[in-house]
């Protein structure tokens, strides 16, 4: 299976990395942890994160998460049949086979 994506800046994964496992805020905001697949990654990118340069994506290995993963619509003005993976529970850093850094465009957008 392909990894899936999860989108954070380079302090965020200092902080993961340091605590063993990946706790956004969204998890207790929204219940999951946001993820993304490679073709999908740049639309909440730009969404939530357009012209910052401090990006890292995380690669995560799907099968070694501990919680469910549930395909789920994002938010208005996605694609409608489009469906984002989310996860239910923290991510083992483990988990993650390789970050990468995430620059946008000369016009902040990210492709």
């Amino acid at each position: 299976m392909t990894d899936l994506l999860h989108l954070c800046s380079e302090q965020e994964w200092a902080t993961y990395r340091a605590a063993g496992e990946i706790v956004p805020p969204s998890l207790t905001t929204d219940g999951f942890v946001h993820l993304s697949t490679p073709e999908q990654v740049h639309l909440p990118a730009n969404r939530l994160f357009r012209g910052r340069t401090d990006l890292v994506v995380l690669h995560v290995d799907p099968e070694a998460l501990p919680g469910e993963v549930r395909w789920e619509p994002g938010v208005p003005g996605d694609p409608a049949s489009m469906r984002f993976p989310h996860h239910y529970a923290a991510i083992p850093t483990g988990a993650v086979r390789r970050v990468e850094s995430f620059p946008p465009g000369d016009d902040g957008l990210f492709g």
